[in-house]
């Protein structure tokens, strides 16, 4: 992204986010539908500004909010330092109920749960997107540690006794030995399937052994033969890749 050596020089250890697309149609940055003013006002500014090309552009060339700035046919908005969040009406021009995250520094934008920093340690530690972790949590437990499934899965993570042991999990309903062991798991699954996500993921909720009996070698021909795969693994990914859509941003 080129910018100006001005707006450059006032980044600091700030981001900027694209805001093409906000516009009086509906279009939205994370947030609900702007109110009629701000929509009203926020489109006048992309018409005026469509009026004039981008070499023409200064920072409040047609009068841009503060913290907005317009090059290459976009406007950017700057966000706060990694890690901040904010939220509310944004220079005045989008809805009041706007958030944006941020998210830490190279782990993959994401949502933040209550169990941030072991997840973020876990995806550092075996190489799985943050992302995917938390749809894993969500999908088995809801992030309730303490739950037991009807077949006897434990945790945050929904261990069996036994693989809970051969991953040296002494306690399975301590988030810290949950999501280590967990992921460490569905990482020995990826790494079992040449990488194949959705292969490794019915491994995860059906057992590897299941999996292997397909006799299939791509997540495309798993899809092709889910149906012999018990009803709860043909939903379970499905579940996770919507659950996933929840948690990236």
């Amino acid at each position: 992204m080129e910018m100006n050596s001005a707006v450059a020089g006032g980044l600091g250890s700030l981001k900027w986010t694209n805001l093409k697309g906000v516009t009086g149609k509906g279009g939205t940055v994370n947030s609900k539908e702007s109110s009629g003013a701000n929509t009203s006002r926020f489109a006048n500014m992309l018409q005026e500004i469509s009026e004039h090309s981008a070499e023409d552009q200064g920072p409040n060339s047609v009068g841009l909010p503060p913290g907005v700035t317009y090059k290459g046919g976009l406007l950017w908005q700057q966000l706060p330092a990694q890690g901040e969040r904010i939220s509310g009406n944004i220079s005045g021009e989008i809805s009041e109920s706007t958030e944006i995250w941020t998210g830490p520094s190279g782990t993959g934008e994401t949502k933040p749960t209550d169990y941030e920093d072991l997840i973020q340690a876990a995806s550092s530690k075996y190489g799985i997107p943050v992302d995917l972790i938390k749809a894993v949590i969500d999908t088995e437990s809801s992030f309730n540690p303490n739950v037991v499934s009807s077949a006897g899965a434990k945790g945050l993570m929904q261990l069996m006794d036994g693989t809970a042991n051969g991953l040296g999990v002494s306690d399975p309903f301590d988030p810290a030995q949950s999501i280590d062991g967990g992921v460490r798991y569905l990482s020995y699954q990826l790494k079992r399937f040449d990488g194949q996500e959705k292969m490794a993921l019915a491994a995860y909720n059906a057992g590897p052994g299941r999996v292997s009996k397909l006799g299939v070698s791509n997540d495309e021909e798993l899809m092709a033969q889910l149906s012999r795969l018990p009803k709860e693994t043909q939903s379970y990914i499905s579940k996770i890749e919507r659950a996933r859509d929840k948690y990236a941003v």
